[in-house]
């Protein structure tokens, strides 16, 4: 058929501006003759503008303390907020790169939404356009969970092939959020992970020095709010913001990674009941999109799943002290309900690179959890089926997955407490999958650990779905004990103590790049195969948080369901006499105690004793390692 093109004769019509969100009115408005035809045509009559914005040079001072720590800059709101100080460490980062890897680069920024991330979008923005940028990209609404930012830089491909190569991260990961608390950023590489030592060492240098920070000031604050892109002109040519949907490509890759198939057979099934916390934290930007609308979980399973900027005033650590609502709801409250759990919870941090597993009034060990997946991966996950490169943990997780690697006979790798190791460890194609104590759990693809559970629970089940029960997690984590044995293991949290006071002493040589980490702590290894261990953690945004490790192996099958206070109660009251630690801190308590299984009773593990040594308990130290 051969159209004829007739020019149809007009009036404007006022108010048709769009808005954010392009043009809205009432149907009747619409309706009327060449209204919706004049906003047509005006459309295609559009030529892109390119405002014109200018680089402005601030001179600054250094600020002190910009030290980089495992996870990023964290610090108090207030602190960040101060004039310059954000600019001061986002030049830095800058200036840590050769000019070739910073203009026409596409960087990601984004992070998990916490108070001052909007604010912080616009200022990194501004200076990534002064520093030549190319095209910066952002999630919607400036959200993007830390495997989320993986995904996109590893996978997303731009206008004209543009891949990212590295990213800004806005996010204090389990630190509260809020005008009063936790701020942080952190930068990742083009492998999609943290920065290693010699980047973060850079930054921190040039913290120190820093008297100028480049930042194009007239450029106007992007609706990032909106999906689309928004393109300017500058000295180093065109710059673009583009604002893109925070889960297409995240859901993308975990497609390619789990079977949807498979694990969508067992939500919906009336068997099996699942519940996931996001606690207003920004995993609550995904949960919908992958557990109800792609795997059919019922709404009602998801908890607290609209991002806050101080994610419901709660705590966003994953954990059996800060999950509180889910530790009740699966049946692992202070009291009884009368409800009956659901089969399988979870919960992630405030950016979603960590999670907690919870069985039906059951509680599995971060450690135990990587050991877990690890001996399963290989069947239950598409993407392992080919089999694993190896397995690696954190210097203080319990040794459950050396353990399973040494059955499976799979290279196994013992890392200090930073997650740019296990990426150095990923890129030189020496692990598959790695994890530690603190509730974090990743691979050489992304890091996502509540899909993984699902994806064992699936293939566990994928013939018993009619039968008269399911496998469910504890059966699982028990079976898992009685091939493997049992690593029994608490952590003591003792937060915000005096800084100057803790200590650190034991030094990390990275076998990929060999870059030594120190000051990781003291540890004991005992010829029983327990282990204590004492060390600093680098998370915090003031203060110092000292951690206590316990860890006691049994193998015995007949030993493997003791309740864990009874199993470390001797080495507990080793570890509190040995360490003086309530003369140290001044604490008659920790502040938060992970158990290895019973969460009620960590009372009685904190009780004070006078017994150091008791029968066939006595403890002997192996060794002690600076």
């Amino acid at each position: 058929m051969v159209y004829k093109v007739s020019k149809a004769p007009t009036k404007p019509f006022d108010g048709q501006k769009p808005g954010t969100s392009g043009l809205r009115k009432k149907v009747k408005v619409f309706i009327q003759p060449h209204y919706l035809q004049n906003f047509v045509q005006s459309t295609f009559n559009a030529k892109e503008t390119k405002m014109v914005y200018k680089v402005s040079k601030v001179p600054t001072k250094p600020f002190d303390g910009q030290k980089p720590g495992t996870s990023g800059l964290r610090k108090k709101v207030k602190v960040f907020i101060q004039p310059h100080y954000l600019q001061n460490f986002v030049q830095s980062t800058f200036n840590a790169h050769t000019p070739g890897k910073v203009r026409g680069a596409t960087l990601v920024v984004s992070g998990d939404g916490r108070y001052f991330s909007k604010d912080a979008i616009q200022i990194i923005i501004k200076m990534a356009a002064a520093n030549g940028v190319g095209r910066v990209w952002v999630g919607q609404n400036g959200l993007l969970s830390t495997p989320a930012v993986s995904a996109v830089i590893r996978e997303r491909v731009g206008v004209g092939g543009s891949k990212a190569t590295g990213a800004f991260i806005l996010t204090a990961s389990h630190n509260p959020g809020g005008p009063h608390e936790d701020f942080g950023i952190k930068y990742n590489m083009e492998n999609g992970g943290p920065a290693p030592e010699a980047i973060t060492d850079k930054i921190f240098e040039n913290t120190k020095t820093i008297t100028e920070y480049l930042i194009a000031e007239d450029l106007p604050n992007v609706d990032i709010s909106a999906v689309g892109v928004t393109s300017f002109g500058g000295p180093e040519g065109q710059f673009d913001v583009e604002v893109f949907d925070s889960a297409n490509d995240y859901v993308k890759l975990m497609k390619s990674i789990f079977d949807f198939e498979l694990i969508r057979k067992l939500l919906p099934s009336p068997k099996f009941t699942f519940c996931y916390d996001a606690l207003h934290r920004v995993s609550g930007a995904y949960a919908r999109r992958i557990f109800v609308e792609e795997l059919g979980a019922q709404e009602s399973s998801l908890l607290n799943c609209v991002p806050k900027e101080d994610f419901g005033r709660g705590h966003p650590d994953p954990n059996l002290t800060y999950a509180k609502e889910l530790v009740a709801g699966m049946g692992l409250g202070k009291s009884n309900s009368q409800i009956e759990p659901p089969e399988f919870g979870a919960a992630a941090d405030g950016d979603a690179d960590r999670n907690i597993i919870l069985g039906k009034r059951f509680f599995v060990t971060p450690s135990d959890s990587v050991a877990i997946i690890a001996a399963n991966a290989v069947i239950a996950i598409p993407y392992f089926s080919s089999g694993l490169k190896g397995v690696a943990r954190s210097m203080p997780t319990s040794a459950a997955l050396g353990v399973a690697a040494k059955h499976l006979k799979l290279n196994f790798f013992e890392v200090s407490t930073s997650w740019k190791f296990f990426g150095n460890l990923m890129d030189a194609r020496l692990c598959s999958i790695c994890g530690e104590e603190s509730f974090g759990t990743g691979s050489d693809h992304i890091r996502e650990k509540v899909l993984a559970w699902l994806s064992i629970l699936a293939y566990k089940n994928k013939q018993n779905l009619n039968g008269d029960k399911l496998v469910t997690v504890e059966d699982i984590v028990r079976q898992h004990w009685a091939t493997y044995g049992r690593h029994y293991y608490t952590r003591y949290d003792y937060e915000n103590v005096d800084a100057g006071a803790a200590k650190d002493l034991m030094a990390y040589l990275d076998p990929v790049d060999g870059s030594v980490s120190k000051h990781q702590g003291i540890r004991f290894l005992f010829e029983d195969g327990s282990r204590l261990i004492f060390r600093l953690s680098g998370t915090g945004s003031e203060g110092a948080t000292i951690r206590l490790y316990i860890e006691q192996y049994d193998k015995d099958p007949s030993k493997t369901g003791r309740d864990s206070q009874e199993a470390l109660g001797p080495l507990v009251e080793v570890a509190l006499k040995l360490s003086k630690m309530q003369e140290f801190t001044g604490r008659s308590a920790p502040t938060v105690i992970t158990d290895s299984y019973c969460y009620k009773f960590k009372v009685c593990l904190i009780r004070g004793s006078t017994i150091l040594w008791k029968g066939k308990n006595k403890y002997t130290v192996k060794d002690r390692v600076r």
